[in-house]
């Protein structure tokens, strides 16, 4: 005998499972990664091996001390610690990694009820703590190894070049990640535009808010006289565009939603690349928006059809 099964939406439920996205953006991470350890060493695999580490231990603790189901299994620490490798310099010391490990996962991740509570990036979240608490750390060049070529070991990050009126390497250097950086995995735009293909063809991300971010960038810096090519080639514009600026916890659901973050994004980010205290502005401008979303999800959601506006009020 059939039964009428009455339940709360959603009615349509995926077979995708939590591990299935992660495990697809740590495939996607993986270029970017081999592009850092080529160009900077072996220092990249131990930063990235630690802040993993460290980042799936803290869950499992945090997990266990509050007597929640546990969810390193959904491979979720992994990509926090992955993203997080990749916003720090190859030579910072590893207590920094673990303790950025900590502020990523135990008071933005877990304090706030764990994956898809948070309201921030846990990752992007980190790095700026990291960078107000330990500057002279954070801000230390990464610089390619010596057979990569003497002028990119000599040169100080592209976005200082660029803020002090100097001339950068060439574009296919800093495409190819040619370049001294702060963060090692933000430096080769290529190996980022690669792990971002795959990322849209897997259909784990949608490229609206990656395109929206990159364009305000170009454009904007066009317009106020800089060279917008080096621009969103320069910096962790693809890092963030592509891999922070469309997690799904901390960034708005709708479309239109998408386009006024990444516009957003994109404005910030400028604005403290050009007039700012510090050359990079992506990691301020993504948190700060991050902080918005919810407002943002309100004001662009679309209205049910049939409600009033009295109705919509009164519930």
């Amino acid at each position: 005998m059939n039964q009428l099964i009455v339940s709360p939406s959603p009615h349509t439920r995926s077979g995708i499972t939590t591990r299935q996205i992660m495990l697809d953006v740590i495939i996607a991470l993986c270029p970017a990664l081999i592009a850092a350890f080529i160009l900077f060493g072996y220092r990249v695999l131990i930063v990235a091996a630690v802040a993993v580490g460290s980042s799936v231990l803290i869950e499992f603790l945090c997990r266990l001390a509050m007597k929640r189901e546990q969810t390193i299994g959904d491979l979720s620490a992994v990509v926090t610690g992955l993203l997080l490798a990749m916003n720090l310099p190859a030579g910072i010391p590893l207590w920094i990694v673990v303790f950025g490990s900590f502020i990523a996962i135990a008071v933005v991740k877990q304090l706030f009820g764990g994956i898809g509570q948070n309201f921030a990036n846990p990752a992007i979240t980190a790095r700026v703590i990291l960078l107000a608490s330990f500057s002279g750390y954070m801000t230390a060049r990464s610089v390619p190894e010596q057979h990569l070529g003497v002028d990119a070991i000599a040169s100080a990050t592209p976005l200082v070049q660029l803020a002090g009126g100097r001339e950068t390497s060439s574009l296919l250097q800093m495409f190819l990640g040619v370049k001294s950086s702060c963060a090692v995995g933000e430096v080769s735009a290529l190996a980022l535009l690669i792990g971002g293909v795959y990322l849209v063809a897997r259909r784990v991300i949608k490229p609206t808010a990656p395109l929206v971010f990159i364009a305000a960038v170009f454009v904007l810096t066009g317009l106020l006289g800089q060279n917008p090519v080096e621009q969103i080639l320069s910096g962790g514009l693809m890092l963030g565009a592509i891999f922070m600026a469309t997690d799904y916890a901390t960034t708005p659901s709708t479309t239109k939603g998408k386009v006024v973050f990444a516009l957003g994004c994109g404005v910030i980010t400028v604005l403290i690349r050009l007039y700012g205290g510090y050359p990079e502005g992506v990691s301020f401008a993504i948190l700060l928006m991050n902080i918005l979303t919810p407002q943002i999800d309100k004001l662009t959601m679309k209205k049910p059809l049939g409600l009033k506006e009295e109705g919509r009020k009164a519930a």
